[in-house]
């Protein structure tokens, strides 16, 4: 569902101004340049190609894309491959409308973060339909458009997969200390869809699950191909899938975002994250879906970002004075 009146709606991320955690220090770095804070302002709720930002704020391109990194790595904007006259451009919009930092007033839960990164052939279970394959950063695993060849040991290996639908899923540890209380769960993937050879106008409808509760679909506009990744290998021809997009979905007390967007309704106490209990993750494209367009998922040796799955918890350990009965 997309909301009629967008102004209406402002997007809001609470800062806890003392954590010590990385993702906090990412944003006040990002934010301790006038350049940066100008390209925020600039933005608005608009949605601008990043030569354009260069030219409207009298920036070298060069110089415009290293702010912009950098404010995609806090979180504090997102970027997206679109087609235009002339092969591809990346396009910027800003994730939030106001940031707000919480100061402590005097003792307060020690807030912390758990990383658990997955390679993206070690998943645990899986279904998937043709077209499909797996391919290290060396060569092929199996055969092309073999679902055999999701079985084979090498999977562990894999740096690209690719089915046109189906799922994988994921055990990852829940590693949060005992009695502590996750605050948020974040996964980080880079994905795209999945079109025969790349397609820059190929949708497809890729879902993720999260302890079996499916927090929302989000429509991938393109395979996107024809310009080599960053990490890609050079054996990899250039006419075949060559990066995706890094997408974030967070899941909170408050429902579900991805980048920022109002995905869902689905909130942390209904994924029921449960001491000494794997958190399962399933991403897919269902067979029903409106948008069948398969997807690509790239490993930190392919497409544009050098990570795997990536899944954050967020938690608070102590007591404050107020929870002492």
């Amino acid at each position: 569902m997309h909301d009629t009146n967008p102004r209406i709606v402002r997007k809001s991320l609470h800062v806890d101004a003392v954590d010590g955690d990385e993702p906090v220090a990412d944003v006040f770095q990002a934010l301790a340049s006038r350049t940066r804070v100008a390209i925020l302002r600039y933005l608005g709720d608009r949605n601008v190609a990043v030569n354009q930002i260069a030219r409207d704020l009298n920036l070298k391109p060069s110089t415009a894309t290293m702010h912009i990194t950098i404010l995609e790595r806090a979180g504090l904007l997102h970027t997206e491959l679109q087609p235009a006259s002339r092969g591809l451009q990346k396009v910027c919009a800003r994730t939030y409308d106001e940031l707000v930092f919480d100061l402590p007033r005097g003792p307060q839960h020690t807030r912390d973060s758990v990383d658990v990164e997955m390679p993206i052939g070690g998943f645990s279970d899986f279904s998937v339909e043709p077209t499909c394959g797996l391919v290290t950063a060396t060569g092929l695993i199996g055969f092309l458009d073999d679902p055999a060849a999701f079985y084979e040991p090498a999977r562990l290996e894999a740096q690209l997969l690719w089915f046109r639908s189906g799922y994988l899923e994921y055990r990852f540890p829940n590693r949060i200390p005992p009695r502590a209380k996750a605050n948020s769960l974040q996964l980080t993937a880079e994905i795209c869809s999945e079109a025969p050879l790349h397609d820059l106008d190929w949708p497809s409808d890729i879902a993720v699950w999260i302890n079996g509760v499916a927090l929302g679909e989000w429509t991938c506009p393109s395979d996107f191909g024809g310009q080599r990744g960053r990490l890609t290998p050079s054996w990899w021809e250039e006419k075949d899938s060559q990066f995706g997009v890094l997408k974030r979905w967070l899941v909170t007390g408050d429902g579900t975002t991805i980048d920022g967007v109002r995905l869902s309704t689905v909130d942390l106490e209904a994924l029921e994250l449960n001491a000494g209990q794997p958190i399962v993750v399933r991403i897919g494209v269902r067979p029903d879906a409106e948008n069948v367009g398969g997807l690509n998922l790239f490993g930190r040796a392919f497409g544009n970002y050098p990570q795997d799955l990536n899944l954050r918890i967020a938690y608070r350990t102590g007591r404050s004075d107020l929870d002492q009965t």
